[in-house]
C-alpha cells in the first residue's frame, strides 16, 4: 500500500478515536482504541512488536518495543503528554532506524485537536 493512503487511513483512525475519546486518558487506553480502529479498517498492524538490536554481528533483545507496526512499513509511536518533547522524536526516529523503516508517525493524543498532536518522519 502506498505510503501516503496508508498514513491517511491511519490518521483517519486516529481522529475517530481522538473525536470519540478526546484528550487526558492514558496512552495505553488509545493504543488499544486506535487497534480496534485499524482492525474495522481492515489495515495490517502489530501492537508492541519487539525490536531488537543489531550489534557488531548479533542480535540482542534490549526490550524495545514500537507501538505500533502497520503493515510493516510504517512505525506508529503513540503518546499522552502535555507536549512533544525532543526525546519523543529521538525515540521514533531511533526506532525506525533499528527496524529500517523509513517512514514514521508521531501522534500524541493528549491535545485538542489531534491534527497539531500529528508528526511525519522520514529517514
Amino acid at each position: 500500500m502506498e505510503f501516503d493512503k496508508l498514513s491517511e487511513q491511519v490518521i483517519g483512525c486516529a481522529l475517530d478515536v481522538h473525536r470519540h475519546l478526546g484528550p487526558g486518558l492514558l496512552e495505553s487506553t488509545y493504543e488499544q482504541c486506535l487497534a480496534h480502529e485499524l482492525a474495522l479498517n481492515r489495515i495490517s498492524f502489530k501492537l508492541q512488536h519487539p525490536l531488537p538490536v543489531h550489534y557488531k554481528g548479533i542480535t540482542l533483545n534490549c526490550g524495545y518495543r514500537v507501538d505500533m507496526l502497520v503493515d510493516d512499513v510504517l512505525v506508529i509511536e503513540l503518546k499522552s503528554v502535555e507536549e512533544i518533547a525532543a526525546v519523543h522524536e529521538a525515540q521514533l526516529l531511533t526506532y525506525m532506524k533499528l527496524s529500517q523503516i523509513q517512514i514514521g508517525l508521531l501522534i500524541n493524543f493528549n491535545v485538542s485537536l489531534l491534527r497539531n498532536g500529528i508528526k511525519r518522519f522520514v529517514l
